[in-house]
């Protein structure tokens, strides 16, 4: 984790106890919050100031085409199916267009890739290109869209490993997520939030209307330790293996750690259900099933959400981990490597661990003793 600066540090602590003393301070804009990183942070640059301010744009245009989608011909299906097998929504499409519209004509990448593409998107020859790299999932949680619940943006940033000017390739692109120099999610609630980190700790902002404006709402953000809540898909229970069920039994039994019964929050879109986790504490999980064959090791995408998420949760005091090893750590092998995923208070992800960690042990102990 990057140290935070001396001079932001006091910033921060000015805002945290001047809230706590209910003693209004001015509202500190995200453009203003990142050029004050830019300013403290040797690595920062103008172009990423840049990037992430044409994300913010797109964030936008994005949130007030969610608040009025009842109001006009967006919802319902294209038609089309995505390279993940599941039929596009008119305003995952429109999602998707707004986001490389901006970006590819910011100057500041190299190439982007979205959950509804199957390849790269690389940036068109007649717009200048930067050493950046952009991941995101235009519009997650959309099959909520039709029934008003939370959904989001999730994006996570590179820097290329090659020569700049060159044409960008897979290999470099296909970094493990503990090399993001940026990560980040927007939420469409019943507010817009945009929660983001570079390093230097978590912080959340939530979009006024009347100005325009994200304004810093939730400063230096840290999950609790231990939560209260599990988030999980139960109805998968019949696909799960052995150890996948003593995990979900542990938090639903009065005899773990807390001496009660976790309490079951599951909205089914990942951005909601890990923002009121990352606020409140607990763990949400999305363990591999055998449901579908296509989809052995899970449903969600290693590169566009696992990654993003699991560098603010760790950026925020949490943990991510498939179960073994770290979210942060494992080597893609191909843009749209699926993961299984726990996510969420520390104390929580490493139960998760060390239960399957003891199912690992026993099935090789197993393993020797019958060889």
């Amino acid at each position: 984790m990057a140290e935070i600066g001396p001079a932001f540090a006091t910033l921060l602590f000015k805002i945290t106890s001047s809230a706590e003393k209910g003693i209004n301070m001015p509202q500190i804009t995200v453009t203003e919050h990142l050029l004050w990183h830019q300013k403290e942070s040797p690595m920062a640059t103008g172009r990423f100031t840049r990037l992430l301010n044409e994300l913010i744009l797109a964030a936008k245009i994005i949130s007030r085409e969610v608040n009025k989608a009842g109001l006009v011909d967006i919802l319902g299906f294209t038609g089309e199916v995505n390279v993940q097998g599941e039929e596009v929504r008119r305003l995952d499409e429109f999602a998707n267009r707004v986001l490389i519209h901006r970006l590819e004509r910011a100057g500041v990448l190299c190439a982007m890739a979205s959950e509804e593409n199957a390849d790269l998107i690389e940036i068109p020859p007649s717009f200048p290109m930067g050493d950046y790299i952009l991941i995101f999932d235009p519009l997650d949680g959309s099959s909520n869209i039709d029934v008003n619940v939370s959904i989001g943006t999730i994006f996570s940033i590179y820097r290329r490993l090659g020569a700049s000017g060159k044409r960008v390739t897979m290999d470099e692109v296909l970094q493990k997520g503990s090399r993001q120099v940026a990560a980040g999610y927007f939420v469409y609630g019943s507010s817009t939030m945009m929660v983001y980190t570079t390093g230097q700790g978590v912080h959340g902002f939530t979009l006024d209307p009347g100005v325009g404006e994200f304004l810093l709402s939730h400063p230096n953000i840290k999950i609790p330790e231990k939560g209260k809540i599990y988030s999980v898909n139960e109805a998968n229970w019949s696909y799960w293996d052995e150890p996948t069920r003593q995990v979900i039994s542990y938090f639903k039994s009065p005899e773990n750690e807390r001496g009660e019964p976790y309490t079951l929050r599951y909205i089914g879109s990942l951005v909601a259900d890990f923002h009121r986790n990352l606020l409140s504490g607990g763990i949400f999980m999305y363990p591999a099933d055998f449901r579908n064959s296509k989809k052995p090791r899970g449903k969600l995408r290693l590169m566009c959400e696992a990654n993003p998420l699991a560098m603010i949760v760790q950026e925020a005091g949490g943990l991510a981990t498939d179960g073994i090893n770290s979210i942060l750590e494992i080597e893609p092998q191909e843009l749209h490597q699926r993961v299984p995923l726990f996510i969420g208070s520390k104390r929580d992800v490493l139960k998760v661990a060390e239960i399957y960690r003891q199912n690992l042990n026993l099935n090789n102990i197993e393993t020797r003793s019958h060889g």
